[in-house]
């Protein structure tokens, strides 16, 4: 799979450092602690309102691209969950030196970078409107007044007013913009032009809930992810809508967490992202709410000449790290392909014998098993996806493709959200994204 590789260097410039001083001497800034306060993801007891992650993106590390220091960043997000007021979560966790952040707002937002008149809420930490989070930290902001509705589109506005070189982001395709120099976080879609391949620095949204929403959190690679298909037609976002849509007990939000190479298991070379063990008190652990995790990776390890044994070894102790948080786990099949090093004999080979591990030895270990590969499969050549799902280069999924895999996970095994038995279907507009 196509990433990023790692080239960059983490270095904090004099000139960045004076901005910081001043700017923490200037204004009243929240110095963020590494431990931020995050909703407990344990269900409360009974029906009362609580708070549940209604999006996340999964942090990884990535240059930070020009233009940024010194202007203000809009990222356009569609959470899954309904509710009166929202609390964010930012991300310095692959940062080498502390990052300033010297402003926010969160506004209902009109599908690109314009704001609807009259949501705009300044958002606070600690009562402040800026905050410095250092190397490694999280932040979670103080609750903000505003109602989010799943599917509907929000908008966060960020100043940053000294961008280091490494940068925690998230490379997918989501809408993100760029101002001209300056606080921008209250200025409509004018003051914003360029458009970021990345989301940054935001990493979660927490909404408060009338009644508790559980979550499920999809953990993978480029397929999980959406590789191929546009914003919003990944398969946690299809299967996303279709639990909100159904509605009662069945609602449930689905956080992606698929990140571009991803792989199952560490091998010391470069990596795309943390692996999934290593990620999963931040990916999961920490989503307010999750209750169920869908654990889909493989084929880069396979692409990788690892073993199908070492990656059966592997999703058995993802599969008990998650039991023993308390979460039920899902794992999948891979997915075909006959594309380069996804594609050789020996590969073709190794995902046949994982597969077949994970289609009768899988339930031994996890709560459910979903096929997906057979869902995508050619079934004049199973070794390759059927030509409607394939993106074109024969490693990633078409829109349909990915309707076909979350088209496969059962509603029926998921936790579902009791509390919520009896309401009535909601309008889903986008999922997730």
């Amino acid at each position: 799979m196509i990433g990023y590789g790692r080239t960059w260097g983490a270095g904090w410039v004099p000139s960045a450092l004076a901005v910081l001083v001043a700017l923490t001497c200037s204004i009243g800034i929240a110095v963020a602690t590494s431990e931020p306060n995050r909703p407990a993801t344990a269900q409360p007891d009974g029906c009362r309102p609580a708070w549940a992650t209604g999006w996340q993106a999964a942090a990884q590390p990535g240059p930070a691209l020009p233009g940024l220091s010194g202007a203000t960043v809009r990222l356009v997000v569609h959470p899954q969950v309904t509710g009166s007021e929202v609390r964010l979560r930012l991300s310095n966790a692959y940062g080498a030196t502390p990052l300033a952040v010297g402003a926010v707002t969160a506004a209902r937002s009109d599908g690109a970078a314009g704001l609807v008149l009259g949501t705009v809420q300044p958002v606070p930490f600690g009562g402040r409107q800026a905050v410095v989070i250092p190397p490694g930290g999280e932040v979670a902001s103080d609750a903000v007044p505003l109602v989010a509705e799943a599917g509907t589109p929000l908008a966060v506005s960020l100043f940053l007013p000294v961008v280091p070189e490494v940068l925690t982001q998230h490379h997918a395709m989501q809408a993100a913009y760029v101002s001209e120099r300056g606080d921008a976080t209250f200025d409509d879609a004018g003051s914003f032009g360029a458009q970021l391949p990345s989301s940054v620095v935001l990493t979660g949204i927490d909404v408060h809930a009338p009644r508790p929403v559980n979550t499920v959190v999809a953990v993978g690679d480029s397929i999980t992810d959406g590789m191929g298909a546009m914003a919003g037609e990944s398969w946690p976002d299809v299967l996303g809508s279709r639990l909100v849509a159904a509605g009662g007990a069945a609602t449930m939000a689905v956080l992606g967490a698929g990140i571009s190479g991803n792989r199952l298991l560490a091998d010391g070379g470069p990596q795309q992202g943390d692996v999934p063990l290593a990620r999963f008190d931040r990916d999961v652990a920490a989503a307010g709410g999750a209750t169920d995790v869908v654990l889909s990776i493989g084929t880069n390890d396979i692409a990788a000449r690892r073993s199908a044994a070492d990656i059966t070894a592997g999703l058995q102790q993802f599969a008990e790290r998650a039991r023993a948080a308390g979460k039920r786990v899902f794992l999948t099949t891979v997915t075909p392909s006959e594309t380069g090093a996804h594609g050789t004999p020996a590969a073709v080979a190794t995902r046949q014998e994982l597969n077949t591990w994970v289609r009768e030895q899988g339930p031994a270990y996890a709560d459910g098993v979903f096929d997906f590969a057979a869902a995508v499969a050619d079934p004049a050549d199973p070794g390759r996806l059927a030509p409607a799902f394939d993106a074109g280069d024969g490693l990633h999924l078409s829109a349909a493709g990915y309707r076909a895999l979350a088209a496969v996970v059962d509603p029926a095994q998921l936790s579902g959200s009791p509390c919520l038995a009896g309401d009535p279907p909601a309008r889903v507009l986008v999922a997730n994204r």
